[in-house]
């Protein structure tokens, strides 16, 4: 079975389109691998939580939100 040939959006090397393939269908495997910056860190749910003057100020802004009187 032969699979389709697609060319890359960034780079332009043309690659064969396999179904088990990560990344984005119209960009080469090279061109699909994540990039890992040292730097970036990105803040997942666990870091959310930890603010007690953060969660207060969220608890408020719900309660408000939903109490309020729309008159």
């Amino acid at each position: 079975m032969a699979f389709p040939i697609r060319t890359c959006t960034s780079c332009g090397e043309e690659f064969e389109l396999k179904p088990d393939k990560p990344g984005f269908a119209n960009r080469c495997p090279s061109c699909s691998e994540p990039e890992d910056e040292p730097g970036a860190k990105v803040a997942g749910p666990d870091a959310l939580g930890h603010d007690p003057e953060a969660n207060a100020a969220r608890r408020r802004a719900i309660r408000d939100l939903l109490y309020r009187g729309d008159t």
